[in-house]
């Protein structure tokens, strides 16, 4: 019973940290495709739409990990948070929290840039892919 109430509560926690306070409302809303291929480090490129006050803006992701195997296709969507200029959404994106994997190969994690930009990812991976740890991406608007 105790070691119930211990994960019940890891559980919990970890929830907290990655879902956003309900009151929240986002800034904006992406999606985006991209590809990786590792064999101890890996590199992940990709492309996506971040949609921002009425406008679509085209961005392009370039991002270096350690300790990755495997080659797969990424395809997601995400809130933003925080955003109030289109400048500051380019920049370098590293994790804020740790990523918690859900059922049917997706992922959802929380990214935040050096303008304190976040987004929420929810993405599905095809292919194998194990990745231990994540030094960021770079994000560039077209």
């Amino acid at each position: 019973m105790q070691h119930l109430r211990k994960l019940l509560m890891a559980a919990a926690l970890a929830s907290a940290v990655i879902a956003p306070a309900s009151a929240e409302q986002p800034s904006a809303q992406l999606t985006f495709t991209g590809d990786s291929v590792a064999a101890g480090v890996g590199f992940t490129w990709g492309r996506g739409d971040l949609h921002f006050n009425g406008h679509d803006y085209a961005f392009t992701v370039h991002g270096l990990s350690v300790v990755d195997v495997g080659v797969a296709r990424v395809d997601g969507t995400g809130d933003v948070f925080d955003l109030k200029r289109i400048e500051d959404f380019p920049g370098n994106y590293v994790a804020a929290s740790a990523g918690v994997t859900v059922g049917g190969g997706g992922n959802v994690a929380v990214l935040q840039n050096q303008n304190g930009v976040r987004i929420y990812v929810r993405s599905t991976t095809q292919g194998l892919k194990l990745n231990l740890s994540a030094d960021g991406i770079s994000v560039a608007l077209k």
